[in-house]
């Protein structure tokens, strides 16, 4: 039995504790400056009041003011915030963590440095200050996984990588139950690359169904799926062309970092439920303000993605209009303009398949 730090207490952080409960671990759950009002809640109640659970045996939330009595004598350290707290994670567990300790993240994103996109796990180690500790490894957790199913032991399926197997398949052995199953890979660069992309694309995929609703259709096998299936399949096309792009390996946009976490996004993440408030004709802040304060992902990796893009372009790496999906997603997301796919533009530059003229 081991005792394992969990950095952030929203859904996903939270929810991870599940598995590694269920393995007998104790778990001391940090809340950020921004969980405050959760720690508070589960301490007062027992229950996580996002998820409506009760935390599991072996689990204690403590507030980030304690954090220091939490991190001591720990064997495991998770991180479970956003994409634009890691950062602040590094720095804040930098001066507690005199020795390397197997450390996980669930956090999505990519990050634009003004001359490469960098997966999470390579920024976490990038934003510390002097000598990176020998063995520090973070392992990136990605693959369909809804914070609310996991934290009901429903059967799920997820990746965890790094840019070592041993450390990635450490992890793997923390968590891996009779629901929780858990791959390992090396590359993790191309499984990355899916866990952040995915949040986009599903954007893009339920344009659909909300412009659908806005022309007056209701849910049914009559709708607009033959136009969510042309966006799916080019959204796994450019992840593939991304993660060639950046040295991965574009197979893993084939199974559970892509198309698996893809999928489930599409059906029951946040990401989705804004993209059909988009299609439906709503601004973003409009959008936004139906949401009640989720956090966006998908607004901060096309921000980025649209920087790399026209850099990469600029510098002869990619042919121009090379990602029409995510540059129209771009503009829709982040500028304003109205959903127009750009379908004749798709699979241009495929290798293998040619437009039918």
């Amino acid at each position: 039995m081991a005792t394992i730090l969990i950095l952030g207490a929203g859904m996903m952080g939270t929810a991870f504790a599940w598995p590694l409960a269920d393995r007998g671990h104790r778990v001391r759950l940090v809340g950020t400056h921004l969980d405050a009002d959760l720690v508070r809640a589960m301490r007062a109640t027992g229950e996580h009041p996002k998820l409506g659970l009760p935390l599991p045996r072996g689990v204690d939330a403590y507030p980030l003011e304690e954090l220091r009595d939490a991190v001591d004598g720990v064997d495991a350290v998770a991180l479970g915030v956003s994409s634009a707290g890691v950062k602040w994670a590094a720095a804040t567990l930098q001066p507690l963590l005199e020795q390397a300790r197997p450390l996980a993240m669930v956090s999505k994103g990519l990050a634009w440095n003004g001359s490469r996109l960098a997966v999470l796990p390579d920024v976490f180690l990038e934003s510390w200050q002097g000598e990176v500790p020998a063995g520090l490894c973070p392992v990136g957790v990605a693959g369909p996984c809804i914070a609310g199913e996991l934290a009901r032991r429903v059967e799920t399926s997820v990746v965890f990588a790094a840019r070592s197997r041993e450390a990635a398949e450490t992890w793997a052995e923390l968590c891996r139950g009779d629901y929780y199953h858990v791959w390992s890979a090396d590359d993790v660069v191309g499984v990355e690359v899916c866990a952040a992309l995915k949040n986009a694309y599903a954007m893009g995929i339920a344009f659909a169904s909300g412009l659908h609703e806005a022309r007056g259709g209701s849910n049914g096998s009559i709708a607009l799926h033959n136009y969510e299936a042309s966006v799916f399949a080019q959204s796994v096309w450019e992840m593939r062309q991304l993660i060639k792009l950046l040295g991965g390996d574009p197979e893993h946009a084939s199974w559970l970092p892509g198309v698996g976490d893809l999928n489930v996004t599409c059906n029951g993440g946040r990401t989705g439920r804004f993209g059909k408030l988009l299609g439906q004709g709503l601004t973003r802040t409009e959008a936004i303000s139906r949401m009640q304060g989720a956090t966006l992902e998908c607004l901060e990796i096309l921000a980025n993605l649209r920087q790399a893009l026209d850099h990469y372009v600029a510098a002869g790496q990619l042919a121009p209009g090379a990602f029409p999906l995510a540059e129209h997603l771009a503009e829709v997301a982040l500028d304003g303009a109205p959903v127009k796919m750009p379908f004749a533009r798709f699979f241009a530059q495929g290798e293998s398949v040619k437009r039918n003229e």
